[in-house]
C-alpha cells in the first residue's frame, strides 16, 4: 500500500536536495525542464515518457493563433485534464500567468500549472466557468514544502487523481490560504476595520477615528498575549503528557528486560522534557510525531529520529546557566540559547538537519 508520509515525501525531499544542489547550474528552461520538472511529474507516477500520458508540446490554438503550444499536458482517455506551463528556475512566474490563461480556455483541462521548477502554482475556474482564476487555489516551494502542502499534493497523485475530489476542495483550498493570509497581515499590524471590529464588541463609546488609533496598539498587543498564552498553554500540555509517557515507557521497559528500575544518576529536568517537545513540534511537520524520541545523557540531551542515536538531530545542553543547542551538521555547530523556548528561533535550521537525515 502506498503510505504517503514514506514514499510521497521521502521522494519529494529527495528532489528538493537535488534542485537545492542543481539551481546554480541549471541556465535554460529546457534544463529545468529535464532535470527537474519532469522528475517532480514522474514522482506523482506519471510516465513522463510516454506521449499518450504526458504529452510535450500539446498545442493548444487560441482564437486566430494556430498551432499556440503549452510545454506539457497530462492526457486522460485522450483528452488533458492539466496544462502545465515551464519556465527557466531562474525566472518569476507572475509576469507568465497570462499565458497559461490564454491556454486554459482553449482546451477541456480543469487545471493549469505554472513552475519554473521551484515553485508551483495550481489554478482552475473556481471564479468562471472555463475561465482561468486570476489567482492560483494551491501553490507552494518545493524548497520549503509543508507537511499540509503534501497532502493536498498527493490528491494529483496519478493513483489517487480524482477531477471531481479536486475540484470540489479547491475552493475551500484557495479560501483557507486566503484567511490565512490575511490573518498574517492583521497579526503583523491590525487595519483598521479589525481594530473597528473588536471595538464594536468591547467599547461602547463613538468610535473615532482618535479612538481607533488609540486602541490600535493595544489590540495588537491582546493578540500577541492571546497567541502566545494559546500556544504556552499547548505547549504545557504537551509537556505534561510527554513526560508522564516518558517515565512510564522507560519504566515498562526495563520491567520487560527483566530490570529493576534503577536510578543511574541521570535526571530528566522539565526544562529538557519542554525543550523535546518544542522539537517534537518543529519536527511534526516533516514527519509522523511518532518517529521523534529523546535521550537523556548527563552532560546533554539528544533529539533522535526513530530512536537511533546515529539519527541525532540536536543535542540540548540545559543543565548549565549557559544553555547551547548542537546540530548534527558536518561542522557540528553550535548556538549559544538563553531560554528553552529560544529552540522556536533555531526551527529551520532543525528541519534543514533533521532533513538530511530522513
Amino acid at each position: 500500500m502506498y503510505k504517503l508520509s514514506t514514499e510521497l515525501r521521502e521522494k519529494l525531499h529527495d528532489l528538493s536536495k537535488r534542485v537545492e544542489s542543481l539551481k546554480g547550474k541549471i541556465e535554460t528552461e529546457e534544463a529545468t525542464k529535464t532535470s527537474i520538472i519532469m522528475p517532480f511529474f514522474q514522482i506523482l507516477g506519471y510516465d513522463v515518457f510516454n506521449p499518450n500520458e504526458f504529452t510535450p508540446e500539446y498545442t493548444a490554438d487560441v482564437g486566430i493563433k494556430k498551432g499556440e503550444k503549452v510545454d506539457y499536458a497530462i492526457i486522460d482517455n485522450g483528452q488533458p485534464v492539466i496544462l502545465i506551463e515551464a519556465k527557466s528556475i531562474s525566472e518569476k512566474l507572475n509576469k507568465h500567468d497570462s499565458q497559461l490563461f490564454r491556454y486554459f480556455g482553449t482546451t477541456t483541462a480543469k487545471f493549469a500549472i505554472l513552475t519554473n521548477g521551484v515553485e508551483y502554482k495550481f489554478f482552475t475556474d473556481l471564479d468562471e466557468q472555463n475561465k482561468m482564476d486570476s489567482s492560483p487555489f494551491f501553490e507552494f516551494n518545493l524548497l520549503d514544502l509543508k507537511e499540509s502542502q503534501v497532502t493536498e499534493l498527493d490528491k494529483f497523485n496519478k493513483e489517487r487523481f480524482d477531477l471531481d475530489n479536486i475540484f470540489s476542495s479547491a475552493s475551500e483550498l484557495k479560501y483557507t490560504n486566503k484567511i490565512k493570509s490575511l490573518l498574517s497581515e492583521i497579526w503583523e499590524e491590525p487595519n483598521e476595520d479589525f481594530v473597528t471590529f473588536i471595538l464594536n464588541n468591547v467599547y461602547e463609546g463613538r468610535k473615532t477615528k482618535n479612538i481607533i488609533n488609540q486602541f490600535s496598539p493595544i489590540v495588537k498587543q491582546s493578540l500577541n498575549q492571546f497567541i502566545n498564552e494559546l500556544v504556552n498553554k499547548k505547549l504545557n500540555a504537551a509537556l505534561n503528557s510527554t513526560s508522564s509517557e516518558s517515565v512510564k515507557k522507560s519504566d515498562e521497559m526495563q520491567e520487560q528486560e527483566g530490570e529493576p528500575v534503577l536510578d543511574n544518576g541521570i535526571v530528566t529536568t522539565e526544562e529538557e522534557i519542554q525543550g523535546y517537545t518544542i522539537s517534537k513540534l518543529i519536527l511534526s511537520e516533516i514527519m509522523d510525531e511518532d518517529r521523534i524520541y529523546y535521550r537523556d545523557n548527563k552532560s546533554y540531551f539528544n533529539i533522535l529520529i526513530d530512536d537511533n542515536i546515529r539519527r541525532w538531530v540536536c543535542r540540548l545542553g540545559l543543565d548549565s546557566n549557559k544553555k547551547y543547542i548542537q546540530f548534527n551538521d558536518e561542522n557540528k555547530t553550535t548556538s549559544n540559547i538563553e531560554k528553552v523556548s529560544d529552540l522556536m528561533k533555531h526551527k529551520e535550521k532543525i528541519i534543514e538537519v533533521a532533513n538530511s537525515l530522513i
